[in-house]
């Protein structure tokens, strides 16, 4: 016979796990065509500053910032789109030097739901290169652009890739993340591989419980992004030392974690970057087949966050991909001294280096 005490406890659990299921309510955004003021505290410490935003078809909002030279003088338009936990804060060390000589200009925006752009609640792997376009043409940038994706950032770089080839002047993939559900990946590479377990099971949380999530990862005891940063299991020897002289992840803060906006852009990053893509992008064709122009895969070889072996497949398998490989390399090369003159040279103007060949077992 069952005891009350066990009748009464399995009641808790169920009610647990039901709560669980159940997501804070999301903040509530302004309404299409209401006045909006943005506000944020600029890092320069000069006080209130207002963002600048431009709005969508569906009414939502994006933010952007804009630098390097005049729009009006570059010769080159960049769009950068910047990883987890970033924002169009995000920092590019590009020499000014370079910028000024090759003449680029870059815009840099709050992907859905970061920073000051509004949620996107039907957020998709395609919605992601639609706002991409909206803000090229709403900022008149011309029929082709650049742009360059960092880290999670790349699954809208690969979406541009798919959906909207003929606007792009050229690509380039920093650190890109791997979606194990490509059905390309070969098994040999994968089946193993702790971070596919990893992503599952954080992919699963996210979609099913997210109530669970958002209550564990609002917990004190749970490590902070500064003790996570100091991990070897996450970064390189590099990557460590870089991220002292860095910001590293300002939004994956506990306190930042405790804004359910911030929560919510975070979930729809995971769940778009890591789930049913609607294609595959070892099946993609050349978007410069007369070589007009050219598309770039950046990999760390001691990158512990993405495997290189996968980049290599990959750009083995698109062989109109130009694969560079930092040797010494982590996943956090994007701030190495340098190496964003590197990206653009290669990208901008064809110009190779042997320091970056694949390394060789």
């Amino acid at each position: 016979m069952v005891s009350k005490t066990a009748v009464v406890s399995l009641i808790g659990l169920l009610g647990m796990v039901y709560q669980a299921t159940q997501l804070p309510p999301p903040p509530k955004s302004d309404p299409p065509g209401g006045f909006v003021v943005d506000i944020d505290v600029d890092d320069n410490g000069d006080g209130l500053v207002d963002a600048a935003r431009i709005r969508l078809s569906d009414g939502r909002y994006l933010a952007y910032r804009e630098k390097g030279v005049s729009k009006n003088e570059s010769n080159y338009r960049i769009v950068l789109v910047h990883g987890f936990g970033s924002s169009k804060e995000m920092n590019f060390p590009a020499s000014q030097e370079l910028i000024e000589s090759l003449g680029i200009y870059f815009v840099l925006y709050d992907r859905a739901g970061y920073g000051e752009s509004d949620p996107n609640p039907r957020r998709t792997v395609k919605s992601e290169a639609f706002d991409i376009v909206e803000l090229a043409d709403q900022l008149q940038l011309g029929s082709k652009f650049y742009v360059i994706g960092v880290s999670i950032g790349s699954y809208p770089t690969w979406s541009c890739l798919k959906y909207i080839p003929h606007r792009l002047a050229g690509v380039a993939l920093i650190v890109p993340t791997i979606n194990y559900e490509w059905p390309s990946l070969p098994q040999s590479l994968i089946r193993t591989d702790y971070r596919r377990r990893l992503i599952q099971w954080s992919l699963w949380i996210a979609k099913h419980i997210p109530g669970l999530l958002y209550w564990w990862i609002t917990q004190k005891d749970v490590p902070s992004t500064s003790v996570l940063e100091r991990n070897p299991v996450y970064f390189s020897d590099r990557d460590i030392e870089v991220l002292k002289t860095t910001k590293g992840f300002p939004m994956l803060t506990q306190d930042k974690l405790q804004d359910r906006s911030v929560f919510y852009a975070l979930r729809g990053d995971v769940v778009a970057a890591f789930g049913d893509w609607g294609f595959d992008p070892v099946r993609l064709s050349n978007p410069f087949p007369h070589n007009e122009s050219s598309v770039h895969i950046w990999q760390g070889y001691e990158d512990k966050v993405v495997p290189f072996q996968l980049q290599r497949f990959i750009s083995r398998k698109l062989s109109w991909i130009k694969y560079h490989e930092v040797r010494d390399g982590g996943h956090l090369i994007l701030h190495y001294n340098g190496m964003c003159d590197y990206f653009l040279r290669a990208l901008l103007v064809g110009e190779e280096s042997i320091l970056f060949r694949p390394k060789t077992a």
